[in-house]
């Protein structure tokens, strides 16, 4: 779930009721959004995502303690800050690279 949706789900994290930031989340990713979010004040909380059958995945379950934190608000409404002063954009929060001084025209994706 990398891209920012708009649908707030909570779930239990460590015995604590936390808002998924993200799900199925590498652990370079997780590790990202960690960094990020503590650096902004939040506790966050990592877990293993399961499979059905209760075996642990590769993949992690990215949360934080603050129930009503949205990310697609909070980084739309440029809430979050980055370790070198910047708002946090959209393509920053999906590790997307940004081309801020080529002219729109010239950006391929």
């Amino acid at each position: 779930m990398a891209i920012l949706k708009g649908k707030h789900i909570i779930a239990e994290i460590e015995g604590t009721r936390c808002t998924v930031v993200e799900t199925g989340a590498a652990l370079e990713r997780a590790e990202f959004l960690k960094q990020l979010l503590v650096f902004n004040g939040y506790e966050v909380k990592l877990e293993k995502e399961k499979a059905k059958d209760g075996t642990e995945l590769d993949t992690f379950i990215v949360g934080l303690t603050d129930i009503l934190f949205n990310p697609m608000i909070v980084v739309y409404e440029k809430k979050l800050i980055r370790k070198d002063g910047f708002t946090v954009t959209p393509a920053y929060w999906n590790q997307i690279p940004e081309h801020d001084t080529l002219p729109y025209w010239q950006v391929q994706h």
